[in-house]
């Protein structure tokens, strides 16, 4: 077991306060996004052992597992976040597997660089990801049904909006959902300014409507904040075709291929696959390539679809998801007698130990570890590992090789 030193990425739309909060340090003042806890190479954990790439990079079977290794490779398949979110991230979606391959693979034959403003694809991987609120946590997930999106645009009384509500209405989900959002994001930018601006007014009367149904009032909430951001951005025409969300703490979204999203406030445990590709609809200056973005998205009208845990054996609760590169699960262990008690994690898979809340003891073959908030333990597989005491805590193990473990044991 490894005490884990991680990087804290201080993007722009960081919040100055969630993560310092829970990591019980004073802010800096200055945007504290995302903190990453695994061997992605951008940012990869510190160990005592050294960087966590490097440490399984040099025995990848005794990390990891063979049957890790064997199913995807000598790295570890997943990344876990801590993201605080104080502003409203990029609109954006992910590739599937097999798009991910074919635009590496072309970008890669064309000769563009990795850090190009135009790259797409940073690696040949896709990246599925789930976010898991820690506090309320505020997002867009997901197209709106036309007709819904139809109604609400033409409730703000915005006639530059019409063209849109007209082709939301014209057809099947699929081609109505493809045209209107192809139209938003070839428009005319000098046109798009006024129109967000009216739109921006428009969200921002309607929102303190108290004859308003809560669920319209609290999108054109979110939708004026985002204009408030993004000024003159064709990505905030773009955000009101998506469902606006709230979570409360505990309260999960999965993100899979092609589903457009953005998260817009809160603190969160985030897991996805181990890849840093983003295909941006807008709400950002970075690179927005609408042909290959519309090539991804898939224009479905699925609602947000709000995951809550699944209770387990020994008070485990799983996120399940259909993803075979992570498993997410959260223990909540209680005050008094009963926190003397241990949970035994051990599995046949690496995993990362999370705290979130209170105080938690690890102890595994390799030592004792104190967890407090925001701390974490890397685990290699098949390593002895069991936590006491009382709070929260998050494991992030292998989806595919866990589930096999669990049914042999």
């Amino acid at each position: 077991m490894d005490r884990l030193v991680n990087v804290v990425r201080p993007y722009a739309w960081g919040s100055t306060t969630a993560l310092p909060e829970l990591l019980g340090v004073a802010p800096t003042g200055e945007p504290q996004a995302e903190m990453w806890l695994g061997a992605h190479p951008g940012a990869p954990s510190r160990t005592p052992r050294g960087p966590l790439d490097e440490v399984i990079a040099a025995a990848p079977e005794g990390e990891l597992g063979a049957a890790t290794v064997g199913r995807f490779g000598p790295r570890l398949p997943f990344l876990l976040k801590l993201l605080a979110a104080g502003a409203p991230l990029s609109l954006q979606v992910h590739p599937d597997l097999a798009r991910a391959r074919q635009g590496y693979a072309d970008e890669e034959r064309r000769g563009v660089p990795l850090d190009a403003a135009e790259r797409n694809y940073k690696d040949a991987n896709h990246k599925p990801e789930l976010i898991c609120a820690l506090t309320p946590f505020e997002g867009l997930c997901g197209f709106r049904e036309p007709r819904g999106t139809a109604l609400l645009l033409e409730s703000l009384g915005v006639d530059a909006l019409k063209p849109y509500v007209d082709l939301l209405r014209a057809g099947p989900v699929e081609a109505a959902l493809r045209e209107t959002l192809t139209a938003v994001l070839g428009a005319d930018r000098a046109s798009t300014d006024e129109t967000v601006s009216a739109v921006a007014a428009a969200c921002a009367r309607l929102a303190g409507d108290a004859t308003a149904a809560g669920e319209v009032r609290a999108a054109c909430a979110a939708y004026a904040s985002i204009a408030r951001h993004c000024p003159g951005d064709p990505g905030v025409l773009a955000a009101m075709l998506l469902d606006h969300v709230r979570l409360e703490p505990g309260e999960a979204l999965f993100l899979g291929a092609g589903v457009p999203h953005a998260y817009l406030s809160g603190l969160g445990v985030e897991i996805m696959a181990n890849s840093d590709n983003v295909l941006r609809c807008g709400l950002t200056p970075k690179h927005v390539d609408v042909p290959e973005l519309l090539r991804v998205v898939r224009f479905e009208a699925t609602g947000p679809g709000v995951l809550r845990p699944a209770r387990a054996v020994g008070g485990e609760e799983v996120y399940a998801t259909p993803v075979d590169e992570f498993r997410l699960s959260r223990f909540v262990r209680a005050k008094g007698a009963g926190s003397r008690s241990a949970h035994d994690l051990t599995t046949a898979t690496a995993q990362i130990l999370l705290c979130t809340g209170g105080e938690l003891y690890a102890d595994a073959d390799g030592g004792a570890e104190r967890l407090a908030p925001g701390q974490a333990v890397f685990v290699p597989a098949g390593e002895r590992i069991a936590v006491s005491g009382a709070g929260t805590f998050f494991q992030a193990t292998v989806a595919a090789v866990e589930t096999e473990f669990a049914v042999g044991s």
